[in-house]
């Protein structure tokens, strides 16, 4: 998902995301006018899942900034166990638990609430989390150090974080390191692990 800041919303059939591999490939969701609201570009989910591979499938994914859905869907799509979707705008967060009825998503649940709110509570670690938060909002950073000390991660964890290309490389937990970059126009997504299982099938 990305809020950009200073973005309109979009309107009509605009609001539609594809899903691009795994059981429902090429199904599309509907998703609610919001403030800057678009789910991640094709091209830059096609390359995170590549990088991906083999680290979703019964794994248990958390989509902390869910909007869209189109990362947490994704992952379901693909296989995973469990997806966590954390979305704070009601009304989005009721379209995404209407778009899961809809696929048949068991695997997915939606918690509407902030994600500050979220990472306050019981920790459950996750092995994938997606991280794009909405622009502007200084949201990341607290993030990324809500989930390294608060538990949230197993060991060999992968952080996905998508921001603006304007704000550089994203400073993260200690432990930590990026091992895949890219960038579409604006906007510039991240990989990360832990130093100790960065190597490790990558």
């Amino acid at each position: 998902m990305r809020r950009k800041a200073g973005s309109g919303a979009r309107s009509g059939a605009a609001n539609q995301l594809r899903i691009i591999g795994g059981e429902w490939r090429g199904r599309r969701l509907r998703f609610p006018d919001a403030s800057g609201l678009r789910p991640t570009a094709d091209r830059v989910r096609e390359t995170l899942f590549n990088w991906l591979q083999g680290r979703v499938y019964r794994r248990r994914c958390l989509d902390l900034f869910a909007g869209s859905g189109a990362l947490g869907f994704e992952a379901a799509s693909r296989g995973a166990a469990e997806v966590v979707m954390v979305e704070a705008a009601p009304r989005v967060a009721e379209a995404l638990r209407d778009n899961a009825e809809l696929l048949g998503a068991e695997a997915v649940r939606v918690e509407a609430r902030r994600a500050e709110a979220f990472l306050q509570s019981s920790a459950q670690p996750f092995d994938v989390v997606f991280l794009d938060p909405p622009f502007g909002k200084g949201l990341l950073e607290p993030a990324l150090r809500g989930l390294a000390e608060g538990g949230w991660l197993n060991p060999d964890a992968r952080l996905y974080i998508e921001c603006e290309a304007e704000l550089g490389e994203p400073e993260l937990p200690a432990g930590y390191a990026l091992i895949r970059r890219g960038r579409a126009g604006q906007v510039a997504y991240f990989l990360a692990a832990r130093q100790s299982s960065a190597n490790d099938g990558e």
